[in-house]
């Protein structure tokens, strides 16, 4: 079980930050194209209420929430009959800022974590260094284009929205799989245990975990 964080931070930004006592916080964004109100709790059992509009998103949300034992939250409501990009990508943007938030800077904790996933034929990994430096590696290759009615090409955008905006350093590699679906799964399961991993407390580390003192 991970240790929680003794103290806490109350952040906002303009009408949309908000952290509450421990390692937790609630967003929400409105846009023209989206609605989002989300509840992220770092130091939960992997409860999960996602509703996005899209089914095998949320199905995919909810391998990341699970794998990590976050407790998420999220009523997103977007202009799915135009495309499902603007939905993805917001819900992106404002679950990198509540991870953001929640850890408080990335201040006393492990930082980096790594996962290894097995999908039957599928392995995938993904490493974070929860660095306050954002850089995204994807190196996945899809057999399929679309699940359902969902565009794969998705996930990359997804990605690359969360890491941006968690600021994070994250890099998701498939070493090999055939099947689309089993692909994406694993991507998202090993998100979850290597963001996980990184956000453990470390009683030896005093502020960041860095050779410069600071993230």
């Amino acid at each position: 079980m991970k240790k929680r964080s003794n103290g806490s931070k109350t952040s906002r930004g303009p009408g949309e930050l908000k952290a509450a006592p421990g390692r937790r916080a609630e967003i929400s964004r409105k846009t023209k194209e989206t609605d989002i109100a989300l509840r992220l709790v770092i130091d939960g059992s992997g409860e999960t209420h996602v509703d996005t509009g899209i089914p095998f998103f949320d199905h995919l949300l909810g391998a990341t929430f699970k794998h990590g034992f976050f407790d998420v939250t999220i009523k997103a409501r977007g202009d799915l009959e135009v495309d499902l990009h603007h939905t993805v990508e917001d819900v992106g943007i404002v679950l990198g800022k509540a991870f953001h938030v929640a850890l408080d800077g990335y201040r006393g904790i492990k930082r980096y974590g790594v996962a290894v996933v097995p999908m039957t034929e599928t392995l995938t990994e993904v490493a974070v260094d929860l660095s306050n430096r954002p850089h995204f590696v994807y190196n996945v290759q899809l057999p399929a284009r679309r699940i359902n009615h969902f565009d794969l090409e998705l996930v990359e955008e997804f990605l690359r929205a969360f890491g941006s905006n968690a600021q994070i350093d994250l890099h998701v590699n498939t070493r090999y799989g055939r099947n689309s679906h089993h692909i994406v799964e694993s991507v998202f399961k090993a998100l979850g245990r290597a963001l996980d991993a990184a956000s453990q407390v470390e009683p030896r580390v005093s502020g960041a975990l860095s050779t410069k003192g600071t993230l």
